[in-house]
């Protein structure tokens, strides 16, 4: 039996068709040119998991795919990459979901989902597969799966009873909204909760990083991060807090850079460092990823993070 500690990542896996260079204007009465089309393997908890294997740690997934090509995709990247696929859950009840990014030429894109991005496999039901030591990492705090407050609190305290470390990262709502008085039993058992500039707006209605922090604060999360971007990010906890800028770099796709960003966070926490080393690292990571179109595409290994963290310059902004 492996004792070594692990990360499971649970939550959405799909395949992200993306496009740049989209050019609205039609070169028929049906059709349209873009730059480029590639296809991806993605969703959070793919993202997450796969960065945490590049970075030399034990990382498991927690998800549903369904039987279909698709998710024969999912599984053979993440298998390759060394994951750790006990937990995985396939069947035909839902296929898996698809994606279609447009990324525009800063790197920002919008993403089309559809039906199959609904539904919920349920983590609670599983929770027996759950690792014994080590962390969870919850790829989306308020979408599917992680969008019933009963879910949210079974697998919260299941991980703290077993001892677990609880990173939650989120996303905003998109069919089923929730607020921060619906999770209010579970964000105190929450370790680290790691939301973007626009998501801590959204669910705390302040516009001042420290604000936005205090709110989380004050509803029991121990440790928050605001990631903000081209301005780095924001940590607060209940002894200090400390605001880091990002590295300067040419992005092609911001795609998974958040989930890059709290994968390299995870690592490191989980490996002792101190919160503003791992918190470098975790930028550096972010940073890597949106140097190359794809989630998963430029982040190779940790040995490539420290290299971009003792070259790169960091932005002045």
């Amino acid at each position: 039996m492996n004792s070594e500690p692990m990360i499971l990542s649970i939550g959405q896996a799909l395949v992200d068709s993306i496009i740049r260079g989209f050019d609205p204007e039609p070169v028929s009465a049906t059709g349209f040119r873009a730059e480029s089309g590639s296809l991806f393997v993605g969703g959070e908890a793919v993202n997450q998991v796969l960065a945490l294997a590049r970075l030399g740690r034990r990382a498991g997934i927690l998800c549903h795919l369904g039987t279909d090509s698709a998710g024969d995709l999912i599984e053979g990247a993440m298998r390759d990459a060394g994951t750790d696929l006990s937990a995985l859950i396939r069947d035909d009840l839902s296929p898996t979901p698809v994606t279609t990014m447009f990324v525009a030429p800063d790197g920002t894109r919008k993403s089309i989902t559809n039906a199959a991005h609904r539904y919920n496999f349920r983590p609670d039901r599983y929770l027996d597969r759950l690792p014994e030591k080590g962390a969870i990492l919850i790829g989306s705090l308020f979408r599917a799966p992680f969008d019933d407050p009963l879910i949210i609190e079974r697998v919260f305290r299941a991980a703290r009873e077993r001892g677990l470390l609880i990173f939650a990262d989120t996303k905003l709502p998109n069919f089923r909204f929730l607020t921060l008085d619906d999770v209010a039993a579970s964000l105190p058992l929450a370790d680290y909760i790691t939301p973007n500039e626009d998501e801590a707006r959204y669910f705390t209605g302040k516009t001042d990083p420290e604000e936005m922090a205090d709110v989380f604060l004050s509803r029991g999360v121990k440790n928050v991060i605001v990631k903000l971007g081209a301005k780095g990010c924001y940590f607060k906890n209940a002894s200090f807090s400390i605001r880091l800028p990002v590295h300067r770099i040419r992005a092609a796709d911001a795609t998974g850079a958040g989930d890059n960003f709290i994968a390299g966070f995870a690592s490191e926490i989980l490996a002792g460092e101190p919160v503003e080393k791992a918190l470098r690292f975790a930028g550096a990571c972010g940073a890597i990823c949106t140097t190359a179109v794809g989630a998963g595409t430029a982040l190779r290994s940790r040995e490539q993070v420290l290299s971009f963290l003792e070259t790169t310059p960091l932005s002045d902004v």
